[in-house]
C-alpha cells in the first residue's frame, strides 16, 4: 500500500478520500488555489500544497503545477476525486510517465470512454444497446440539423466531452436547433475543452439508472448492485439512490450483465459508472448512456446498501491487490437516498449562489451520513461547484429511507444564502417520489409542487422570530441594565414596562417583500401576539444549536431558528423563513434607483449578446448570456422597453453586481 497520497481535488471529495487514507495510515498531501487557502480539505489533509490562482484553469486544471506539487511532496500516487482531472486521460498518463500511481484506469480506458460518441460505437460492437442518434465526426451545423430532422424531434444535442448535463439541451423542434447547438457548444468548450456534439433522440420520461463495475489489474470484474438518478434539474443530477425502484429483476440483471461487459470490453481497471437510460413503456428496454471512468458523486448510497468503502477499493485494487470478494459475495442491505444540498436559487432556474455560510447545520449522524467540505463561516466561490453538502439516508426498506430523509432535510439549516433545501425537502415529500414513481421529467412535470414561487408566511414562523427577536432585545437591555450606573432605573428595565398601561413591545419584521406588525404582550407566562386582527398565544424554549420548542395556542412544534444579527430565520418541516427586522423610524429612500438596469447576477463573462441599443424589447426576450460556474445564464427583459445601453461586450468579465444593460420604457423613446 501506498504511504504518501496526493489528492489532485477540492472540496468534499477530498475531505472523503482523506478520512479513508487516514484509516488505512496513508499520509495525504493536498493541493490548492488561492480562494482555497483555508478550505476544509486543507486542514485536513497532512500536507497542503498551492497550485495557482481561484481559476480552475490555473490550479485545479494545472497539470504541471499539480504534477510538481507531487513530486516535491514525495507523493507515490494521485487520487484526482471526480470532477477536474478525473477522467483527463494526458493527465493520467503524464502521472504513469512521472512515476506516480494514478488511481483511476488506464489513460486507454479513459479514452476510449472519453467521447461520447465513440464510446458510443464500442458499446455497440460489444452488444450493449445504445439510444439511436447520430455520434459522427462531421460536426457541420447543416449536418448536425439534418440527422436531428432524420431521427424526429425532440432531440437531445450533447457535449461529447465531459458530463454534468454541461453542454446538453433539448430541442423540440427544427426551428430552435441552431440557436440550441451553439448554445451547447459554448458551454461543452468552456467546461471540456472541446465543442464536438451528438444528437441522440430524446426519450420522454425515461429513468436514469447507473450500475456501479469495479475490476482489479488481475481480471476480476464484478458490479456492485445499480441506482438510480432520475430526480436531475438542468440535466444534473440532485436526489439518487440505491438500488433503484420498481425495477423488475429481469432488466436489472439484463443491466449488471451489460455494465461489465462495457467495463471487460476496455481492459477497465477501478472504480467505474455505467450509465442507461430506461424507457418508461418496454420491460426489458434499456440504452447505455455513457460510462464514467471515475468514481461518482453518488458512491456514498452504493455504500450505505453494502458497507464497503470504495475508496479504500480503488487504493487497493491501484496497489495491485485483488478484489476482496467474488461477485456470489457482495449483498445489498436495506436502501439508500442521497440529495445534493447546492447554493442555488430554485425559483431562478436553479441558478447558482455565491456569498457566506453564516449559519450552517446538519442533521446528527445517527440520522444521516453527511458529506461536506465547508464549515460555517466558509464562502461558496463562483470559481467552483456550489454543492454544499450530500445527505445521505439508509433504511430497512425504502420507506423507511424516505421518511429518514424526510426528518434529516427537516433537521438542516443554511443562513446567508439562498439554497436547494426547501426544493429537496418538497421533492422528499412529493407522493410520487414516495411512491417510488420518478422519472427524468419529474421536476418538471411537478415544477408548481416543487418550485411553489411566492407561499405564505405560516403564523408559526412569524411566531417563532418574534419571540426570537424579542428574547435577543432583553438580553441586550438586561447587560445594559447591568452595567449602568442607576440598575433600577425604567429606562433600563426589560419587561416593556408602560407607565399606567400593560408591558407590551412591538415590532415590524420583513419576509420577502411583506412587512408584518407586531404586538406583544405578557400573559400568564405566555406572552399575547397580535398580528393585524388575528391574536395568538404563544411561548418559546430555546435549546442548543438554535433548536427550540415553540408553543403556538397550546400546540408544541419544534423549530429551529438562526440568526446572524440582521436576519433571523426559522426553520421547519424543510422550509425557511429568513425575517429582517425594519426601523420604522428610519427615511424611506423612495423608488429603487437601479430601476431599469439590469445587473449580473454574479461574476462571469459574457457569452453572447442579442441586442444593441435602440432595440425594442418585449418582456421574456432574451438580452445577454452569462457564463459562470461553466454554466450559461440568459438574461431576460423584465418588461416591454427599449434598450438604452450596452454596456459589456462579448467575452468580456463582469462583476457580480455590474449594470449589463440599461432598459428605458417603450414611451419614454416615443416621446424623442
Amino acid at each position: 500500500m501506498f504511504e504518501r497520497l496526493l489528492i489532485a481535488n477540492r472540496g468534499e471529495i477530498a475531505c472523503r478520500i482523506i478520512r479513508t487514507a487516514r484509516r488505512l495510515s496513508i499520509a495525504t498531501i493536498a493541493i490548492y488555489s488561492d480562494a482555497d487557502r483555508r478550505a476544509m480539505h486543507v486542514e485536513l489533509a497532512d500536507e497542503a500544497w498551492p497550485v495557482g490562482p481561484a481559476p480552475p484553469g490555473e490550479s485545479y486544471l494545472n497539470i504541471d503545477a499539480i504534477l510538481a506539487a507531487a513530486q516535491a511532496s514525495g507523493a507515490e500516487a494521485v487520487h484526482p476525486g471526480y470532477g477536474f482531472l478525473s477522467e483527463n486521460s494526458d493527465f493520467a498518463e503524464t502521472c504513469e510517465q512521472a512515476g506516480l500511481v494514478f488511481i483511476g484506469p488506464s489513460a486507454a480506458a479513459i479514452r476510449a470512454m472519453g467521447s461520447k460518441a465513440a464510446a458510443k460505437s464500442l458499446m455497440g460492437r460489444a452488444g450493449v444497446p445504445v439510444v439511436p442518434g447520430y455520434h459522427g465526426d462531421d460536426q457541420d451545423p447543416d449536418t448536425l440539423g439534418q440527422e436531428a430532422q432524420r431521427l424526429g424531434f425532440p432531440v437531445l444535442i450533447k457535449a461529447s466531452a465531459g458530463g454534468g448535463g454541461r453542454g446538453m439541451r433539448i430541442v423540440h423542434n427544427a426551428a430552435g436547433f441552431a440557436s440550441a447547438l451553439a448554445s451547447a457548444r459554448r458551454e461543452a468548450l468552456s467546461a471540456f475543452g472541446e465543442d464536438r456534439m451528438l444528437i441522440e433522440k430524446y426519450l420522454e420520461r425515461p429513468r436514469h439508472i447507473e450500475v456501479q463495475i469495479f475490476a482489479d489489474r488481475h481480471g476480476n470484474i464484478v458490479h456492485i448492485f445499480d441506482r438510480d438518478c432520475s430526480i436531475q434539474r438542468r440535466h444534473q443530477k440532485v436526489i439518487e439512490e440505491a438500488p433503484a425502484p420498481g425495477v423488475d429483476q429481469q432488466r436489472r440483471g439484463a443491466m449488471r450483465k451489460a455494465a461489465v461487459t462495457a467495463a471487460r470490453a476496455i481492459g477497465y481497471v477501478g472504480a467505474g459508472t455505467v450509465e442507461f437510460i430506461v424507457p418508461p413503456d418496454a420491460s426489458e428496454a434499456f440504452y447505455f448512456i455513457e460510462m464514467n471512468t471515475r468514481l461518482q458523486v453518488e458512491h456514498t448510497v452504493t455504500e450505505a446498501v453494502t458497507g464497503l468503502d470504495l475508496v479504500e477499493w480503488q487504493l487497493r485494487a491501484a496497489a495491485g491487490e485483488k478484489l476482496p470478494v467474488r461477485q456470489p459475495e457482495l449483498t445489498l442491505s436495506g436502501h439508500a437516498i442521497e440529495a445534493r444540498l447546492y447554493a442555488e436559487d430554485p425559483e431562478q432556474g436553479f441558478l447558482p449562489q455565491i456569498g457566506t455560510l453564516d449559519r450552517l447545520h446538519f442533521p446528527s449522524p445517527e440520522l444521516a451520513r453527511v458529506e461536506t467540505g465547508v464549515r460555517e463561516g466558509d464562502g461558496v466561490s463562483p470559481y467552483y461547484d456550489p454543492m454544499i453538502a450530500k445527505i445521505i439516508v439508509w433504511g430497512d426498506d425504502r420507506s423507511a429511507a424516505v421518511s429518514r430523509l424526510q426528518r434529516a432535510l427537516g433537521e438542516t439549516a443554511v443562513l446567508g444564502l439562498r439554497t436547494n433545501l426547501a426544493f429537496l425537502a418538497r421533492v422528499a415529500r412529493h407522493p410520487d417520489f414516495v411512491g417510488g414513481t420518478v422519472d427524468t421529467d419529474f421536476v418538471e412535470r411537478n415544477r408548481n409542487i416543487a418550485i411553489p414561487g411566492e407561499r405564505p408566511v405560516p403564523d408559526a414562523a412569524c411566531a417563532a422570530a418574534a419571540l426570537y427577536r424579542l428574547s435577543r432585545r432583553e438580553a441586550v437591555a438586561a447587560a445594559s441594565a447591568a452595567s449602568s450606573p442607576d440598575p433600577f432605573s425604567p429606562w433600563a428595565r426589560s419587561d416593556g414596562w408602560r407607565l399606567g398601561e400593560k408591558a407590551a413591545w412591538s415590532m415590524t419584521l420583513r419576509c420577502g417583500v411583506e412587512d408584518y406588525q407586531i404586538e406583544i404582550t405578557r400573559r400568564d407566562g405566555e406572552r399575547a401576539l397580535k398580528f393585524g386582527d388575528r391574536h395568538l398565544t404563544a411561548a418559546l424554549e430555546m435549546r442548543a444549536d438554535g433548536l427550540g420548542d415553540l408553543t403556538l395556542d397550546g400546540v408544541k412544534r419544534r423549530v429551529r431558528v438562526l440568526d446572524d444579527k440582521r436576519v433571523t430565520a426559522v426553520f421547519f418541516d424543510g422550509e425557511s423563513w429568513p425575517f429582517e427586522e425594519v426601523d420604522t423610524l428610519a427615511p424611506s429612500i423612495g423608488e429603487d434607483l437601479i430601476a431599469g438596469k439590469l445587473t449580473a447576477p454574479m461574476p462571469g463573462r459574457v457569452a453572447r449578446l442579442f441586442v444593441e441599443p435602440g432595440a425594442a424589447v418585449r418582456r421574456g426576450a432574451p438580452l445577454v448570456v452569462i457564463e459562470a460556474m461553466k454554466m450559461e445564464h440568459t438574461i431576460t427583459a423584465p418588461a416591454d422597453g427599449v434598450v438604452a445601453a450596452v454596456r459589456f461586450s462579448v467575452g468580456e468579465l463582469v462583476e457580480e453586481g455590474a449594470e449589463l444593460i440599461a432598459l428605458a420604457p417603450p414611451e419614454r423613446q416615443q416621446q424623442r
